[in-house]
């Protein structure tokens, strides 16, 4: 693996953008799960495995109609546990690389814990993909509108892992809110912050013509791979050289850089190549009041006067994106509930 760590090493030093793809193996350095195979996420959640229910069908949004307690005691649980887990420090490496560039970064994670931004990155250099449990919504969608999840806590049962009432609710309708989470079968899910990030990631690519582009990836795996397509599809479409950090999935085209190992061990090693003595102990220079301003802007963007916000509709948006989104996510969604269910 060092010809490989050089290599990219080499190619980082040289680059004038950074763009980053994060999957649910980012996390796993900060403590996080990444409910890899039924047998994880059934360590992590015993009473859905005496039930046999597996992630797939856990992350669904018929709870919200059928079993709220359950639903919100899944995400309730999950909420809190991201709250409590700290970014590892690979955050403050890639933030510091990016504070060095001519163009900096831009992030595009399908995790939804918020770690990014508590990591010191920018609001609004970053695609949540798969939306956030930092936003709410209306679990009938009765409006676009979406709100912040706040200083929100659930009552959960640490042995049932149900929430107990009283649950959050839509203040438009008074129905059932859950998170602004992409769900698995979810028909229901208001994408518009998402799609509004990614014109935001098109917009900053649009300023790199000419620019060497490096894109580091981590963690993204093969079972809902929207990262590692996403990383794929930018590296051939602006001529940028694709570094993979995975340990079991690092396989990828021929031109790109494989790193069989974590995140955090990946980019130590990148650290290390490039000279750096050390790990830094906050996110650099990315991290200041400039960051923070920036970050703040882009929150009040969001909030709006009356801190329900309701972005672009979906049909400013180009169709294409739009179908190409949902059939990833349908090819993705039904390949792994075709797992879950062998």
């Amino acid at each position: 693996m060092e010809q490989a760590i050089a290599q990219a090493a080499a190619a980082l030093a040289q680059a004038d953008a950074l763009w980053i793809g994060a999957g649910a193996g980012m996390g796993v350095d900060s403590g996080l799960p990444d409910f890899r195979g039924n047998e994880g996420f059934w360590r992590a959640y015993p009473p859905f495995a005496r039930r046999g229910l597996s992630f797939v069908q856990v992350a669904n949004p018929r709870w919200f109609d059928v079993d709220p307690e359950l639903a919100w005691g899944f995400y309730g649980h999950r909420l809190a546990l991201y709250r409590q887990a700290t970014p590892h420090q690979g955050f403050a490496l890639l933030s510091r690389w990016a504070a060095r560039l001519r163009h900096g970064a831009f992030v595009f994670t399908s995790n939804i814990d918020g770690h990014f931004q508590r990591a010191g990155f920018a609001a609004d250099r970053l695609v949540e993909c798969h939306g956030s449990l930092g936003w709410l919504q209306c679990a009938r969608a009765c409006s676009p509108a979406l709100w912040p999840t706040g200083a929100l806590e659930l009552d959960v049962d640490g042995v049932t892992f149900r929430a107990r009432p009283p649950l959050p609710a839509c203040p438009r309708c008074g129905g059932m809110a859950r998170p602004n989470v992409l769900m698995f079968g979810d028909e229901r899910w208001i994408s518009v912050r998402s799609e509004q990030q990614e014109a935001a990631q098109l917009e900053w690519l649009g300023r790199l013509r000419g620019a060497r582009l490096v894109l580091i990836e981590c963690g993204a795996g093969t079972a809902v791979p929207v990262v590692r397509w996403t990383a794929e599809g930018l590296a051939r479409r602006w001529g940028g050289r694709l570094i993979r950090i995975n340990p079991r999935e690092a396989s990828g085209p021929a031109d790109a850089i494989t790193l069989e190992c974590g995140a955090l061990e990946g980019l130590h090693a990148l650290a290390e190549a490039l000279g750096e003595a050390g790990l830094p102990r906050h996110g650099g220079e990315e991290t200041g009041a400039t960051r923070a301003r920036a970050e703040e802007a882009s929150a009040q963007r969001l909030r709006g006067p009356t801190a329900l916000f309701s972005l672009c509709s979906e049909a400013q948006l180009p169709a294409a994106s739009r179908r190409s989104r949902r059939r990833a996510w349908r090819r993705a969604s039904a390949a792994s509930s075709a797992k879950s269910v062998r």
